[in-house]
């Protein structure tokens, strides 16, 4: 079986059933801003609810072969890579659908990605179409003379910009029957990009077989049956949420894609919606506590009776985090998963609902998985020893795309190698130690030390720097930036401040430290030891796991 076929079950068994439910309520709050709710309710009603579109398994599937078809009037044949740069939408998931129906690979792009990075992206991937919205018209522009590669431009939403041609004017003119294409499990279906310690992203490949896996093991781990509503707000880019998403594909159940994560308009969502599912990060998680306890919001103003399962991933989880939220929500049940892009993102580690007495474990392997824990000799450790966590199962990723030697560096005779330090306990549930890599993830978000070191070097008044991750009760962890100015000049936290608004807002050092940053003889940041200095090498570890 391939993915497409999921989508096509569906549609044919449940065709005017809802399919996916998309909530813009920052547009809702702007519509409603000067009147008071009596009013707003005598709105006209498809004006009032403008910021709530839906659509059916029926039209997702009609969307998604409509998509197709444009695909192959302009040339794209199976085994091309189509781009998608796209903020969560109701036409995300049918975009991505269209491209794989047609055989084609879908590249989703970070939608954080500036105008060099997309660039860098769309030539890494190879690919030859980009899809884009209203959000990226800028970087989109800065760049289209420098992409002779993209020989389509397609724009999703109003008032196509001139170098581009609008998506809903031409899909709507193609066939709604699906494309005359025989897909195998072994097929390339997507390309989810990651980076390494040095920030520079990885084409990550995977085929049918990897996304099928995701789609069973997530069902199989959440047990989503067709009366779930599942509450989506992290981007659909990242494997993250949309792998968790493919449970509800899988079990044709209702999914609602939230383009807001304040508190309010979580549990407002919830309780209108019928949510019975939501997968929150840590600081989402802390906002809605803290939003309860100062009164912000109420719970009795919300109907949140069906609300049966919260899951977290992306970053380690505070175990008083979690007491704190079963006080408030006793009969929520709890789970977390942990993954990585390579492994088509949650699941290939998995806590499960019934041990949340483990919780700052990321649990044991996951439904079709295996792990293990190896010595730099790749040999297992014995339980309680540090080792680097592997993974094994159909979900491992084939290759990064156009890079051996990356690939020969973490895959070895079909297991994962995630540069993950872990130790098992006597249980034989898995403890995240440390990270062999430097990356900082704060708030479900990758920051790569080495981008914004480079960045501040170009500071005139550096002489060197450093970044490390600090320990936060809200973000997880939060970048900080060890910075050493040469003699005789002289700079102050504003003026790094100042400086750094050039980066996207969530790669900025949120501390600046002033203070020499040690090298050890070959040249190389002696980090472990400014995670003794500033944090303590013990907090950090557990921080980490808990």
């Amino acid at each position: 079986m391939v993915i497409t076929e999921l989508l096509t079950r569906n549609a044919d068994l449940y065709a005017q059933e809802v399919a996916l439910v998309e909530i813009n309520p920052d547009k809702e709050d702007k519509d409603k801003k000067g009147t008071t709710w009596k009013e707003y309710q005598l709105v006209e009603p498809n004006a009032r609810n403008s910021y709530r579109r839906e659509m059916t398994w029926y039209e997702f599937e009609k969307k998604a072969n409509r998509f197709a078809n444009l695909l192959s009037t302009r040339g794209i044949k199976k085994g091309d890579k189509v781009a998608i740069l796209l903020m969560n939408c109701l036409e995300w998931l049918p975009i991505y659908f269209g491209i794989l129906k047609m055989g084609a690979i879908a590249v989703p792009l970070n939608y954080r990605y500036t105008a060099d990075e997309i660039k860098y992206c769309l030539e890494l991937s190879e690919s030859v179409t980009l899809i884009f919205g209203p959000e990226f018209i800028g970087r989109v522009e800065a760049i289209e003379d420098q992409i002779p590669q993209i020989k389509n431009l397609f724009f999703v939403g109003e008032d196509t910009p001139s170098f581009a041609e609008s998506y809903d004017e031409l899909s709507i003119l193609c066939s709604s029957r699906a494309p005359s294409l025989r897909l195998l499990p072994e097929d390339d279906a997507a390309i989810y990009f990651s980076s390494g310690t040095t920030g520079f992203p990885k084409a990550i490949l995977h085929n049918h077989d990897s996304l099928i896996t995701s789609c069973m093991v997530e069902q199989n781990h959440h047990s989503q049956n067709r009366s779930d509503n599942f509450l989506c707000m992290p981007p659909l880019y990242h494997t993250g949420a949309k792998m968790h998403w493919f449970g509800s594909l899988y079990s044709g159940s209702k999914a609602v894609l939230l383009r807001g994560v304040s508190p309010r308009w979580i549990l407002e969502t919830v309780s209108k919606e019928s949510v019975s599912i939501v997968w929150l990060l840590v600081p989402w998680a802390q906002d809605i506590l803290d939003a309860i306890d100062s009164g912000e919001v109420k719970l009795e103003d919300y109907n949140l009776s069906r609300w049966r399962l919260m899951h977290i991933g992306a970053q380690p989880v505070p175990p008083s985090l979690i007491a704190r939220w079963k006080k408030v929500f006793p009969h929520h049940q709890y789970d977390t998963n942990y993954g990585l892009s390579e492994s088509i993102g949650p699941g290939c580690v998995h806590l499960g609902v019934e041990n949340i007495h483990k919780v700052g474990a990321i649990g044991k392997a996951g439904y079709l998985w295996e792990t293990k824990i190896v010595n730099e000799k790749g040999e297992t450790v014995a339980r309680g020893e540090v080792g680097e966590l592997a993974v094994k199962g159909a979900g491992v990723m084939t290759c990064y795309f156009n890079d051996p030697a990356a690939t020969e560096a973490v895959l070895r005779d079909g297991w994962l190698f995630t540069g993950d330090m872990a130790q098992e306990d006597e249980d034989g549930f898995i403890f995240l130690v440390d990270r062999k890599k430097d990356v900082i993830i704060s708030g479900g978000e990758n920051l790569y030390p080495v981008q914004i070191e480079d960045f501040l070097r170009a500071h005139n008044a550096i002489k060197d720097v450093a970044v490390i991750g600090l320990p936060d009760a809200r973000l997880g962890e939060i970048a900080a930036a060890i910075i050493e100015i040469k003699p005789d000049h002289t700079c102050t936290e504003e003026d790094i401040e100042r400086f750094c608004k050039a980066l996207p807002r969530y790669k900025r050092p949120r501390k600046i430290i002033f203070a020499d940053v040690p090298r050890n003889p070959t040249g190389k940041i002696e980090k472990p030891r400014l995670r003794e200095i500033y944090c303590g090498e013990s907090l950090v570890a557990s921080q980490i796991r808990g």
